[in-house]
């Protein structure tokens, strides 16, 4: 699914204001203050809202920042679906002995900064789904470990039977991780590992996509 400062006018601050949901800072009653709860560990409402704070701010530096803002509106949703699909991502490549180094991630963003027309377009790209400039390197290494898990399954993530067989894999990890989602978040699907509505955030064919 790039970074110029320029002033917020008032109609994009406000725009900015009304576009980030006010998140409550209690969670379920057995983890109070976790927006979810992934493998006995919480992502807490506060890390979610650093996370949705970063985005708007450098949303709203961009030029047409105030429809940047706009055009992801349900963007704590968005983030909390990748902050979770992260973790599972994670376990499923160790599980599976997949790697990525530094090196590996500086390719492969010098590749796709050259396809998209520089650095600042990259970024500019990212931005339009809801990915912090910061949070770039991050986003290619889940790329990178998908690629190298979808490897090992011998599953050809360009194809719809490759794509059910890394669901799959992932799937079953999901599972075995026990995620428990704030309810006003939504509902975890471990089967098709996505919080409620939002879009998979991992079938991407390359380029400056989002998580899916």
């Amino acid at each position: 699914m790039f970074r110029r400062r320029t002033a917020l006018s008032v109609s994009a601050t406000a725009a900015l204001l009304a576009a980030t949901p006010i998140l409550a800072a209690c969670g379920s009653g057995a983890h109070p203050g976790a927006a979810a709860v992934v493998d006995g560990k919480r992502i807490s409402v506060a890390q979610l809202q650093a996370k949705v704070k970063d985005v708007r701010e450098a949303q709203g530096r961009a030029p047409q920042g105030e429809q940047l803002i706009m055009n992801t509106g349900r963007l704590s949703l968005a983030t909390l679906n990748g902050m979770i699909f992260d973790q599972v991502l994670a376990r499923s490549a160790k599980d599976a002995g997949v790697t990525v180094t530094r090196n590996d991630i500086q390719k492969w963003r010098t590749a796709a900064e050259t396809r998209a027309g520089g650095a600042e377009r990259l970024k500019a790209m990212w931005l339009q789904q809801g990915i912090a400039p910061d949070e770039i390197d991050a986003m290619v290494r889940n790329q990178l470990l998908l690629d190298g898990l979808a490897k090992h399954l011998g599953a050809d993530r360009g194809q719809p039977d490759g794509q059910r067989q890394l669901a799959q894999a992932l799937a079953k990890t999901s599972r075995s991780m026990g995620i428990d989602v704030n309810p006003r978040f939504g509902k975890w699907d471990d089967r098709q590992v996505i919080l409620g509505e939002t879009k998979e955030p991992w079938i991407t064919t390359g380029g400056a996509k989002q998580r899916v």
